[in-house]
């Protein structure tokens, strides 16, 4: 793809890349230079198109089919990226899930381990097993996607909302441990974006999002895409630590 771009020569992996976001994220690296993007997701099928895309625009990537909330999968996930590419210098931590709406003490048990052992525990394990790999690269750039909803309450969905918190403490935490072995650990926020899980909502549902977004519309997966390139890309090279509202100022109005 193009000769010059943010992410010249690099390589790495991207959970969740089977759509929405995560496959927003896939393709814009690819088109910033990726040299390899390893594309991971549950969904394999929806994992193998993103490669295929990705390769078919000329990029160069693989498809892996893993769940983020198992240790043994993760850590396979980092050996193959360095089997392939041989490094890991960036990875986006965007895998993630969330649970029926409704008031907090009506959510089931089952629901809350469910998305806390993906949205939390599987950024932790990825984070583990990214940083252990960089440490031995002298170095990387890490992204993983947290919510508006880590930014504020959100009474419908308590669960979702305490799994994007703790992932910006994981962030928070990961980028002060690393700061002096060349490691950056961020995360961004988004608002609503027009993924296949938003557009699984009811239409009343998805009206009233739009509504209530500044500008009236839902973000699109490139725009998600764009800031967590620029993260993981030299021209972020005095930022760590960071979470990032990618919301056209809906935590603004906080």
């Amino acid at each position: 793809m193009g000769s010059v771009g943010l992410l010249n020569g690099k390589v790495g992996l991207i959970t969740g890349a089977g759509s929405g976001i995560g496959r927003g994220c896939a393709e814009l690296f690819a088109h910033e230079g990726a040299a390899g993007v390893l594309v991971c997701d549950t969904d394999e099928p929806g994992a193998q198109e993103t490669a295929r895309r990705i390769e078919a625009a000329g990029g160069t990537a693989t498809a892996v089919a893993a769940d983020v909330s198992r240790a043994s999968d993760v850590q396979a996930l980092v050996d193959v990226v360095v089997g392939a590419y041989g490094r890991l210098d960036f990875a986006v931590n965007n895998a993630g899930i969330s649970h029926r709406n409704g008031p907090l003490h009506e959510l089931e048990e089952d629901d809350f381990d469910r998305v806390i052992a993906v949205n939390l525990k599987g950024v932790w394990l990825c984070l583990k097993y990214e940083i252990r790999q960089m440490l031995q690269n002298g170095g990387g750039a890490i992204v993983c996607t947290a919510s508006r909803a880590a930014l504020r309450g959100a009474p419908v969905a308590a669960g979702y909302s305490a799994s994007k918190h703790g992932v910006i403490g994981l962030v928070r935490s990961a980028a002060l441990g690393y700061l002096e072995d060349g490691i950056r650990v961020n995360c961004i926020c988004p608002g609503v974006v027009n993924t296949p899980l938003v557009r699984g909502l009811d239409p009343a549902r998805i009206e009233l999002l739009e509504r209530q977004q500044p500008g009236g519309r839902l973000a699109e997966p490139a725009e998600m895409a764009e800031a967590a390139a620029w993260l993981c890309s030299e021209r972020a090279s005095f930022v760590t630590g960071v979470a990032l509202p990618v919301d056209y100022g809906w935590t603004a109005g906080s």
